[in-house]
């Protein structure tokens, strides 16, 4: 099996090449060896390399800068996966894409489903269902992974922010009204692996999230217990709830964004860790 991987240096991407299966053939690019915006650059390299998948965890992933450089969110996760769509059309590969929760306006009261209509409210979960779109218009072996709240011991994500503020304030404001599923991208990179290799994976758009729904409260005081059973630091911190109102932040949030499971789980069973989280604050920490 031969793989191109784009976005190599993210959490997912770090995490999949850790777990890639030794006989399959990888290429691995960031944005700095392949500019997934240029369709030249694009289907060159897919030509060169003639890979059996490309997977493209690729991404600008920056929420609220996102509202004042729409262009730039719109060009990479809207013509960037499009360039990769009919790249992998031509090479005739699958394309696996990583999606977000961030399609859907949270205003659902119960998991939400892959037939659920999407409606974006802030730029970034824009852009990426016009990827979405794109790419399943574009090449008829797509698959899109949607995925939510990925965090790992790779990369920028939310524990090491909480293992940060920890050691720098007594006392740390955090939102309670945000309501999803954290994510640990190892096991997200198990999936995209398990689609990979499937010989005849149906087309379409699947959920793949961590079980457990929480608020971003909650989840921030789970780290800091954790960490607290670990370095005594973290043991006096304490977490003040706001709500996203008061937070102010440039991009609108969807309040409700948990994704039901059920189809992915169906298809590949349930690749999902029971304690990642542990995993990966001890990991943190040790460094």
């Amino acid at each position: 099996m031969r793989i191109l991987l784009t976005g190599s240096k993210g959490q997912v991407g770090q995490c999949l090449k850790d777990r890639l299966p030794e006989d399959w053939e990888l290429i691995a690019s960031d944005s700095k060896t392949l500019d997934i915006t240029d369709g030249h650059n694009v289907l060159s390299m897919v030509k060169t390399f003639e890979p059996d998948v490309i997977i493209n965890t690729a991404g600008y992933t920056l929420v609220d800068k996102a509202e004042a450089h729409a262009q730039q969110a719109f060009a990479v996760n809207a013509t960037g996966t499009l360039n990769l769509a009919l790249a992998a059309k031509a090479q005739g590969a699958r394309f696996i894409h990583l999606s977000t929760d961030q399609v859907f306006d949270g205003t659902q009261h119960a998991p939400i489903t892959e037939c659920s209509v999407p409606n974006p409210i802030n730029t970034y979960g824009k852009s990426k269902l016009a990827g979405e779109l794109l790419a399943l218009n574009a090449h008829v072996d797509t698959i899109i992974l949607r995925s939510s709240w990925i965090y790992s011991e790779y990369g920028h994500n939310f524990v090491k922010s909480v293992l940060r503020l920890g050691l720098e304030k007594s006392n740390i404001p955090m939102v309670q009204d945000q309501i999803g599923c954290p994510t640990y991208a190892g096991d997200l990179a198990e999936a995209l692996i398990q689609f990979a290799s499937m010989s005849k994976a149906p087309r379409g758009i699947y959920h793949f999230t961590g079980h457990q729904q929480t608020n971003w409260c909650e989840f921030a005081r789970t780290i800091l217990n954790t960490a607290a059973s670990i370095d005594p630091r973290y043991q006096s911190v304490s977490i003040e709830p706001i709500t996203t109102a008061e937070l102010a932040a440039p991009a609108t949030r969807p309040l409700y964004c948990v994704l039901d499971n059920q189809a992915v789980q169906n298809l590949i069973g349930n690749p999902i860790a029971d304690t990642p989280l542990v995993r990966v604050v001890k990991k943190l920490l040790a460094h």
